[in-house]
């Protein structure tokens, strides 16, 4: 299946299935990445550990970033433990580094990269896999929802935690 009908057919189903359409659609797209995950209500997970993380300054920040979100059910799909470990002051680094392993600087749509497999680099630092020959995956992750647009950059939602080598 190509990469840009992939993404259209379910962009468009996920937007009602998010529950987000509407206001963080609208044109000037008025919600920034962290406004839009918490209005779309399947992020609660992926929000908390950003609030934990003191990374939620960031996302709320200038940007333009490009984020891949893990929802809740990705998180809870981790083995029994991890996110609660992962939310201990004694882990902020690896909170840290998993978290923005899931962000790209930059805004990247899907159309940016469609019929493509490439190394990315992250914020975090490692670099990320994407294979967009094929539908779309990052890592180990498929893209189940792209091109989110936010005033700050853009969100692509995934189905699964993707981990930097050195959580690994």
């Amino acid at each position: 299946m190509r990469f840009t009908h992939f993404l259209g057919t379910t962009a468009a189903a996920a937007v009602v299935s998010l529950g987000m359409a509407g206001s963080a659609f609208a044109d000037g797209h008025s919600k920034d990445i962290v406004d839009t995950a918490v209005e779309a209500g399947s992020f609660t997970t992926l929000v908390a550990a950003v609030q934990a993380a003191g990374l939620e300054d960031t996302l709320r920040g200038e940007g333009p970033f490009t984020v891949f979100a893990p929802t809740d059910e990705a998180f809870a799909a981790l083995p029994e433990g991890t996110v609660e470990n992962l939310l201990l002051p004694e882990n902020l680094e690896t909170l840290q580094a998993v978290l923005t392993y899931h962000v790209l600087p930059g805004k990247v749509m899907s159309a940016d990269i469609a019929g493509q497999e490439l190394s990315v680099a992250t914020v975090e630092g490692s670099e990320v896999m994407v294979n967009a020959t094929d539908g779309v995956m990052v890592d180990s992750a498929n893209v189940v929802t792209a091109d989110i647009e936010t005033s700050n950059g853009v969100i692509h939602v995934i189905d699964a935690v993707i981990l930097p080598p050195s959580a690994m």
